[in-house]
């Protein structure tokens, strides 16, 4: 098959996306298919200009949207692809919506009975006004230290602990650069565990063992540097769970997957606390795929290996036509 492998992006996940991109791109042509590689700029430009994209579009079997972060996580590439009548991999334009915006996908998990991270979201003159932003919180009963992040984005871009009214207004600023909705949560003491889902051909939903993060210790937490720069960071897989533990973080995973109406594929990351009862910290409808990635780390771990899980979504994204 001709397989389009879509990359890059206007998001400040670019050059991760590149990676992952590279990575699938890497894989399809060991698979026996022929990868071709599209890349959008910084700018959010086709480097091949946008007529000749949609037709190389149009001519491939199936397109793989290997973009995170704004303009290609969150529904805007996928209602471009449907409108072309392109065969794409992974979420359809509401699920790929609503997981990028963390506020929108927590309110629907609540809603569901599933545990997320305790958490306010901050807009227009909130994120200017201190006492309105303060208020806020104490109405939540969010004390500090808080974390504080773009409602939009991933990789922890933006991402700021904040521990004082000073910090807090510091890093509002700083994630109100990157999305006008600013999302200040609690912070959990736990683990901090992923869980990856994979959709098959024969429409099963499974989860691969879950994987722990051991943060880089330098770092004040799973920030950029520790996921991208740090040879500090450890990644446990499997993690070593209690068996109700791990159940319980695989049933919820699945529930998570299923409310928000994702397809392919998804990782849903927990904070665990004491009480061992899992808690939603976001949710990932492309997560980094690059072959050092948690995503297919969890799934070599269940036997598949890099290349088979990309397999795997590609007949799926035929099966499902």
């Amino acid at each position: 098959m001709k397989i389009a492998v879509v990359m890059g992006g206007a998001s400040a996940e670019h050059k991760v996306s590149l990676a992952s991109g590279r990575g699938i791109a890497k894989a399809v042509e060991i698979l026996g298919h022929e990868a071709i590689p599209l890349v959008i700029d910084a700018q959010g430009n086709w480097t091949d200009g946008q007529h000749e994209a949609i037709e190389i579009l149009q001519s491939c079997d199936v397109t793989i949207p290997a973009l995170h972060g704004a303009g290609g996580e969150d529904g805007r590439l996928q209602g471009f692809l449907e409108q072309l009548g392109v065969r794409y991999v992974g979420s359809r334009i509401a699920a790929s919506a609503i997981g990028l915006d963390k506020n929108l996908t927590k309110t629907i998990l609540a809603a569901h009975g599933i545990p997320v991270t305790p958490g306010v979201t901050l807009r227009g003159a909130d994120l200017s006004d201190a006492e309105a932003a303060l208020q806020k919180l104490k109405l939540a009963e969010l004390d500090f230290p808080v974390f504080v992040k773009p409602a939009n984005g991933g990789s922890s871009f933006g991402v700021t602990r904040a521990t004082d009214r000073t910090t807090l207004l510091a890093a509002i600023a700083v994630a109100a650069e990157f999305d006008p909705q600013v999302l200040v949560e609690r912070e959990m003491a736990g683990r901090e565990i992923d869980v990856a889902v994979l959709e098959f051909p024969d429409g099963r939903v499974e989860t691969a063992p879950a994987l722990e993060i051991h943060a880089d210790p330098e770092q004040p937490f799973f920030n950029a540097t520790a996921k991208y720069d740090s040879s500090a960071t450890q990644f446990v897989v499997p993690a070593e769970l209690d068996a109700e533990v791990a159940e319980r973080l695989r049933r919820t995973a699945l529930d998570v997957f299923e409310v928000l109406g994702c397809a392919g594929l998804a990782r849903v990351d927990f904070f665990v606390p004491r009480d061992g009862m899992p808690v939603v910290n976001e949710v990932n409808t492309f997560p980094g795929f690059t072959p050092a990635s948690q995503f297919p780390r969890m799934w070599a771990a269940a036997g598949l290996s890099y290349a088979e899980v990309v397999d795997t979504l590609i007949r799926t994204a035929v099966a499902r036509g």
